[in-house]
Order: structure tokens, then C-alpha cells, then sequence
């Protein structure tokens, strides 16, 4: 168990926590929200010790080991991706360096009767049975499968880390934590690097995961899919919810509005109170009840409406010129890097108002396409033109990490800016959050979401009728991307967008493209449509399904190493008619039981909130042996809500694993 406990840290005067506590149990699969600045990669730095808080402390049991991706690697290693990868089992390579030395040891003694020997044998059966006990035979099988689960093929195992990109790098790491299997991962923004099929395996696979999960991540459905509490930071303070992320949302808007109506409420009282003040301050037999007044006033601490939803960016794509029925058109369009082939004979025709998803593993030749579409690489062979009076928008997949980083926001715009938008460039850097100071500041202090949102202003400097946009949501906050998908939606000109983000492309697109195989393949409809005939919503389809399951067994002694992986999941067994009706009103009953606890959750939540306010009042002490009664009946209160806690996550796990079974 991990214990924050009144944590506080300032940056730049700015309260960041204000004396946070919160527990991590290790079954956990928290998902940590906010909106960008929030701090959420902050606290997962000061869990892993990397940053020091101003006040409070990390309590956790001796030896807790952790797993630790962050949002940015600098990698240098120059091992192949196995070699890389095998770093994660370092016991079992401490083992292997003390199984040789001990190894040739034996090879040169010959005092065989000695104590000592007596002693090396003991010492190198110990290391022996250890090595079997930890799988140490079975390592690559490990790694490799890992690799494949996360998109990796054969042939790029031996391969040096320093030829992949960045998000290859990431991957390895990535692969690193999942194999050493620690007591807690902590994962900063995973799903940035990875394409559709290796979130769904990487679903997969933390669902089944022994340890406890913190996760930040702005894919709402890997949110839901992985999570089961949702901790949110805002305003310096936590708020913690027993629920994944759509369930957190309501539950956060139920809260608001009882903030705002409390809010209401103190004003209203505020104002009453001053009124009364300025009404018998002036008279003498009623000045000292003003005093009292004032000083009662004094102590009311104000309440504050959390700020989730008020600060959001606000835009429109500028209206599309006209262009041809016909925008792209290729024809045996192939593309080579050296003797790598990566496009295969290619024929597309995008027309029009089409809103188009380019969707497959990575290094299929998405964004290779894109590139050839928007005129910024070159094909090998074949055509491709773009019809009448095309005029493209291209937002690259890093293309906000090309920002010059010694311009300032606005230098940023109204360098590339002509016309009447030179007139209108702060009102643009308004409307994507970047008002007053934020305005002068270096992109180089920029964060992540903040360089994203200057990219995605930068289309807006000049009106277009192709957008073609390349994992346009990395980086952005979730209420950013929905900002993002309705402007899209809106924009009437043609569409090309290369995403993993599910959540995003839902109801966006008119049609699917799938690479595979160097190849293109159509699907009308949206991303939903899409997995549903692909079936890739359900791992038993996937064409990773025998790569992805249930964590690694890595202790497996020498004699088990042939036995095949699949052996370690779980069997299925074909149930007749009757046994699937009793299946099926087990989980019915489930289900209802997990809606009751809910209720009562809710119900507990709201007397818990009651009794905070009104303890808050100062009006509260006044009657001090009420104020026990009532503080041992709150105290009562958040026992019970404790123990419908566990309660609640006992009956979703079991809930959980016989809708698997």
C-alpha cells in the first residue's frame, strides 16, 4: 500500500497541492485526471521520488518496487530491442553472472572433500534452484511476446534501439515495466505511442495485471477499460471517486452543481450579513452585534466552484473554399525507403465533404501516405493528384514538437500570419488559451498540451478545403479533444485524420481505411463500424491473440519451457443451454447487486458532503457535545463508506471475471 499523506508543493507561487492524502491499495487501477497543469505528471514524480513536495511524505512498505513510463524518454541505448528489453530481468542476470562464476569455480577446484567446496556446491545449488524458480530459461519467449503484444515483429528483434523512432523507444520501456512486473506501474500518457491494436492488447493485459496501476491518460476509453477509481486534481485539491472515468464525469457534475448551489447559498448569506452590519453599525446599542457581524463574516470561508469546465479552447476551421468533386486520387502509388516497401500499389479516390480515418499498426504507412497527399514527401512510383482547386491544411504527428522553442506563443502566429490575421492573432491565441502573459511566453516552457494546442492554431491562419491531420489528440486534455472533434465535425471541406483515439474518431469519420500488409483497405462508417467488423473489440479476434493473455508466468523451471504459453489461460469450455441461462442470471444478479452498492455509495457520498459542510460552518461548535455526536456520526459515516468500498470493488472484480469467463 501507498500512503500520500499531506502533500503540498508550490510552483511559481502557484499552490500546485494543498495537502493532498490519498491511498493506493495493490489492486488499484486509478485513473489520475485534470485538465492540463493540473500537476497529475507531478505527483507521479513525487511517488517515484524524482521530485521532493514542499511539505508531507510517500509512506510504503519496505522493498515496494515500481514501474515507472514517463510522457518523455531519452534513450542512448545502442543494445538491440531483446537485449534492451532482457534489462527487465535483473535479478535473474545478477543470478546468471553468479551461476558462471560459480560455474568455472567448480571447474578449477579439485579440493573436493573440503568444507569450502561443501560450501561452493550449496552456494551454486541455491543459485541453480533460484534460476529455475524465475524462469530463467524461459526469458526471451517472455520478451518476445511482450514485444509482439506491443506491436514488434521478428524481424526487428535484433535490431539496435538507436534505428527506432522515439515511440519505438517508448514501446521497449514500455515492454521493460510490463516484464519485471513490479508491485506498481505507474504509466504517464502510454497510449500516445501506440497504435489501435497494441492499446487493445495493452487493455488487455493491465486488466489482468497483479499489481496496483496509476495512470494518466487522455483516452477516455482506456480509461474506462483499465480503471476502476478515477482521482481527480483540481484546484489544488483531490477529489477521489470508486468509479472509472464516464462514471467519474457525472458524478463530478453532481458535485459542481452542489458546489454551485452552496455557492449561492454563502452569497446570499454574505449579503444578508452585510446588510444587517451596515443597518446597526452606526447605532449605538446595536454596534457591538455589528462587531459580532463582522468578525462571524470574517471567519466564513469562501467556497470555490471547481474550474474543470471554464477554461476550454474555442474554435472553428475557417470556411472551405470550394474545390473539384474529386480532392485526392492515386493509382498504383508505391513507396520504397531504400529496400523497404511500404506502400503497395495503391488506388484511392477521396471525394468531397469526405471525412476519411487512416487507422492499422504502426509502420504500415499511414502517416507515409499522408505525407504523399500533402505534398510533403515524395512517392517511389505510381500518381497521385490532388483535383481543381485543392488547398491543404497538414498538421504532422510531431509537428508540435517542431515549434521553434526561442519563439514566444505569439511570435509563434503572427510570424506566419498575412493579411487581416495579423489584425486578429491574439484574439486567435485567446480562443486556444493563450490570453495576456501566456501570450509572451518561450514555446520551450511549453507543456505537451499547450504545444498541441499552438499547432492546431496555426491551421487556422489560412482557410483551406483538405485537412489532413496526424495524431492531431496526443497531448491534448479530453475536453480539448472534444473541442477539437466537433470543430471538425463542423469544417466542410475534406477530412483525412491518422488516429489510435477511439474515443475521438466515434461518430467522425464516413469511412474507414485499415493498412495492412502494405496495403489499403475500406470500411464505411466510423471508427465503432469499423472494429465491429474487424472484431477487434474482442481480443479472441485479434490477430495478436496469441501473443496477448494473461500476465507472464515467468516462473516456470527448465523442464517447463516447451510447454506452450496458451496453456497458462484460462480454459473454455463450451457451456450447454441451461448452464448459460444459470451464466447469465449470475452476472444479471451481479450486476444488480454492483447497481445497489452504487446507490448506496452515492447516498453515503452526499451525507459525508452534508456533514462536511455543515462542520465548515463555524456556527458548528457552538454546542460543543452536539459537535462530538455529530463528528463521531460523520466518523461512522466514513467507515461505512470504506468498508461499501471494498465491498463494491469485490463484487465488480468477480462481476469482471465471469463476463471473461
Amino acid at each position: 500500500m501507498i500512503s500520500v499523506e499531506n502533500l503540498s508543493i508550490q510552483y511559481g507561487g502557484r499552490t500546485l497541492f494543498d495537502k493532498l492524502n490519498f491511498v493506493v491499495k495493490t489492486k488499484d487501477r486509478i485513473g489520475l485526471v485534470g485538465k492540463n497543469g493540473a500537476g497529475k505528471s507531478t505527483m507521479l514524480k513525487i511517488i517515484m521520488d524524482l521530485i521532493s513536495p514542499d511539505e508531507g511524505n510517500i509512506a510504503m512498505p519496505n522493498g515496494t518496487t515500481f514501474g515507472y513510463l514517463p510522457q518523455d524518454l531519452q534513450s542512448t541505448s545502442t543494445r538491440t530491442v531483446i537485449d534492451e528489453t532482457s534489462q527487465a530481468f535483473s535479478e535473474i542476470n545478477k543470478l546468471k553472472e553468479r551461476f558462471d562464476k560459480l560455474t568455472k569455480e567448480l571447474e578449477t577446484r579439485t579440493d573436493y572433500e573440503s568444507e569450502s567446496y561443501a560450501q561452493l556446491l550449496n552456494n551454486f545449488s541455491s543459485v541453480q534452484e533460484r534460476l529455475q524458480y524465475l524462469g530463467a530459461g524461459n526469458m526471451r519467449a517472455e520478451a518476445e511476446k511482450i514485444l509482439k503484444g506491443l506491436g514488434f515483429e521478428n524481424g526487428q528483434f535484433e535490431r539496435p534501439m538507436n534505428t527506432f523512432s522515439g515511440g519505438w523507444q517508448m514501446r521497449v520501456e514500455l515492454a521493460k515495466i510490463l516484464l519485471a512486473q513490479p508491485d506498481y506501474i505507474l504509466l504517464d500518457e502510454p497510449t500516445n505511442h501506440l497504435d489501435i491494436e497494441s492499446i487493445i492488447w495493452l487493455e488487455n493485459f493491465l486488466k489482468r495485471y497483479h499489481g496496483g496501476i496509476l495512470l494518466i491518460s487522455h483516452d477516455q476509453r482506456f480509461l474506462d477499460t483499465v480503471s476502476n477509481r478515477t482521482i481527480e486534481l483540481v484546484n489544488g485539491k483531490l477529489y477521489d471517486y470508486p468509479v472509472a472515468y464516464s462514471m467519474f464525469l457525472e458524478l463530478r457534475e453532481k458535485r459542481r452543481q452542489k458546489q454551485i448551489s452552496e455557492k449561492k447559498k454563502q452569497e446570499k448569506f454574505v449579503e444578508h450579513t452585510e446588510t444587517l452590519i451596515n443597518k446597526f453599525r452606526a447605532k449605538k446599542n446595536k454596534a457591538k452585534f455589528a462587531q459580532t457581524l463582522i468578525k462571524k463574516l470574517e471567519r466564513v470561508e469562501e467556497i470555490e466552484i471547481d474550474d474543470v469546465e471554464t477554461a476550454k479552447i474555442n474554435f472553428r476551421f475557417p470556411p472551405a473554399p470550394r474545390s473539384g468533386k474529386i480532392v485526392v486520387k492515386t493509382e498504383a502509388l508505391h513507396k520504397y525507403y531504400d529496400q523497404l516497401h511500404v506502400l503497395n500499389g495503391i488506388d484511392l479516390e477521396v471525394e468531397r465533404g469526405e471525412k476519411i480515418a487512416f487507422v492499422g499498426k504502426n509502420g504500415e504507412g499511414k502517416s507515409t501516405l499522408s505525407k504523399i497527399i500533402g505534398e510533403k514527401l515524395a512517392l517511389t512510383k505510381g500518381n497521385c493528384e490532388l483535383g481543381h482547386n485543392v488547398s491543404i491544411g497538414y498538421y504532422e504527428q510531431h509537428q508540435a514538437e517542431s515549434l521553434d522553442p526561442k519563439k514566444t506563443v505569439f511570435e509563434t502566429i503572427d510570424d506566419v500570419a498575412s493579411g487581416e490575421m495579423r489584425l486578429k492573432v491574439r484574439n486567435l491565441l485567446g480562443s486556444f488559451l493563450f490570453s495576456g502573459e501566456d501570450a509572451d511566453k518561450k514555446v520551450s516552457v511549453l507543456s505537451g498540451g499547450e504545444k498541441s494546442r499552438l499547432a492546431i492554431a496555426k491551421l487556422l491562419l489560412d482557410p483551406v478545403n483538405l485537412l489532413i491531420l496526424d495524431e492531431p489528440t496526443n497531448h491534448l486534455d479530453i475536453r480539448s479533444k472534444e473541442i477539437l472533434q466537433q470543430a471538425i465535425k463542423n469544417f466542410e471541406g475534406t477530412v483525412i485524420i491518422v488516429s489510435h483515439d477511439r474515443a475521438f474518431l466515434k461518430g467522425l469519420t464516413d469511412k474507414v481505411y485499415e493498412f495492412r500488409n502494405r496495403k489499403i483497405k475500406s470500411y464505411f462508417g466510423d471508427i465503432d463500424d469499423f472494429l465491429e467488423k474487424r472484431k477487434l473489440d474482442s481480443l479472441d479476434d485479434l490477430d495478436l491473440k496469441k501473443e496477448a493473455g494473461d500476465l507472464p508466468n515467468l516462473r516456470k523451471t527448465y523442464s517447463e519451457n516447451t510447454v506452450a504459453m496458451s496453456d497458462n489461460l484460462p480454459n473454455k469450455t463450451t457451456r450447454t443451454s441451461q448452464e448459460q441461462r444459470e451464466h447469465d442470471k449470475a452476472i444479471k444478479k451481479l450486476k444488480n447487486k454492483l447497481n445497489k452498492i452504487e446507490k448506496n455509495m452515492e447516498d453515503l457520498e452526499t451525507q459525508k458532503a452534508n456533514f462536511e459542510t455543515e462542520m465548515s460552518n463555524p456556527d458548528f461548535y457552538n454546542d460543543q457535545a452536539e459537535a462530538d455526536k455529530k463528528m463521531a456520526a460523520y466518523q461512522t459515516l466514513k467507515t461505512q463508506l470504506e468498508v461499501i468500498e471494498e465491498e463494491w470493488e469485490t463484487v465488480a472484480f468477480e462481476l469482471e471475471e465471469m463476463e471473461n469467463s
